[in-house]
């Protein structure tokens, strides 16, 4: 029984195997058809794979690069299930694509052809920007701002603050990384949970974050600004350019954070971009923490990773950025800007988390953590107390 069973599987397919495999070549030869279309533009070769959704929404993007690789395929009859990475670059920004898990619906008609019936972000993927409908394009001397649901009149201000950013940050940072910056807008806060892969409440009073690798190297895709409309709308012209300078300098500094850098470094920095041309004074832009210094409680150590969690406590997340930027202003009045850049890139360097912001202070700033720590409090109480 078992050599009549290996007879047949060689000739029609007996346990599934060659069914299987032939497939998913057409599978993929149906995917890699859609794919071309898209860079193509070609809305009747995209309509020929099958559901024409989603054509649109990507017609304004500025796309290099357009392909999918499956990479599983559950059958059932003349249904099936594939799983793919899509991976794609938009062009003049991504060095190199953006690989992002997708599940597609498909079926089969009489004559055999597969088709796709619905293409959506796999279960614990963030959607694509185009997923949350037509994405709008503004370009900008600097930037690339992509939308949903926005006028363009209000992307163009996108592009506008983005400008501004890119050369204050290198001012700050200096000139070797893209300098250009891409900004997504979602409609509303729930596009950028969205895209971000998470619940609303995780973003909500955030203006904007940015998504890259850390220690991404010359050749990683462009980081993303994902902006909150619902929060950044309620920002004044400085607090709007403030955000985007700050998250642009996460942009310009990415190559040199890693798992070694702290958070209250890492956002302490670009907090310091931020504020560095905004001309606001330390009670200004550090009010929660003022408030508490008013109070005498001066904090007792930079802020851990976990402070800058979302956890509902605005107040505490507020001092930790706030204490963060001092740290680093402080760092740029007594050090000079320059060696605080390469304080950063120091700690960023290192190996390991342990010891790695111990020896950038003692080679860069010539000090161990429990000097800078009396430092940074005495500089604390005395610039929010003026």
């Amino acid at each position: 029984m078992a050599a009549l069973c290996l007879l047949l599987a060689a000739l029609v397919g007996c346990g599934g195997g060659p069914a299987v495999d032939a497939a998913r070549a057409e599978v993929q030869s149906l995917l890699d058809r859609r794919a071309e279309a898209v860079l193509d533009r070609d809305a009747a070769a995209y309509a020929r794979t099958g559901t024409r959704d989603g054509f649109d929404n990507l017609r304004a993007v500025p796309l290099a690069d357009w392909s999918y690789r499956l990479t599983a395929l559950d059958r059932a009859g003349d249904r099936a299930t594939a799983a793919a990475d899509l991976s794609y670059r938009v062009d003049g920004h991504d060095r190199s694509p953006v690989v992002t898990a997708r599940t597609l619906s498909l079926s089969r008609d009489r004559e055999g052809r597969w088709s796709v019936e619905s293409d959506r972000p796999a279960e614990k993927s963030g959607q694509q920007l185009w997923d949350q409908g037509r994405a709008q394009v503004v370009r900008g001397e600097r930037s690339l701002v992509l939308g949903v649901g926005q006028s363009e009149e209000t992307l163009r201000d996108y592009a506008e603050l983005a400008d501004r950013a890119v050369p204050a940050v290198s001012d700050a940072w200096g000139p070797r990384w893209a300098r250009s910056v891409v900004v997504l807008v979602p409609e509303t806060l729930e596009g950028m949970a969205g895209l971000l892969g998470s619940p609303p409440s995780s973003y909500r009073g955030i203006a904007a974050v940015t998504t890259g690798a850390a220690g991404g190297g010359p050749r990683a895709p462009a980081d993303r600004v994902i902006v909150n409309p619902d929060t950044f709308g309620l920002l004044g012209d400085s607090g709007r350019q403030v955000v985007l300078t700050h998250e642009t300098a996460h942009v310009a500094t990415r190559a040199h954070t890693s798992a070694a850098t702290p958070l209250w470094l890492s956002e302490g920095y670009a907090d310091w971009a931020g504020y560095r041309g905004a001309g606001s004074t330390p009670a200004e832009a550090a009010p929660e923490l003022a408030h508490a210094v008013g109070r005498g409680e001066v904090p007792d150590a930079l802020p851990e990773d976990e402070d800058f969690g979302f956890t509902g406590d605005a107040d505490g997340l507020a001092r930790a950025y706030e204490g963060s930027w001092l740290a680093c202003r402080m760092i740029a009045e007594r050090w000079g800007e320059e060696r605080l850049g390469a304080f950063y890139r120091a700690v960023g360097a290192h190996p390991d988390r342990e010891g790695a912001v111990e020896d950038a202070m003692g080679r860069v700033l010539g000090v161990t953590p429990e000097e800078f720590t009396l430092q940074w409090r005495d500089y604390v109480r005395g610039v929010l107390a003026e």
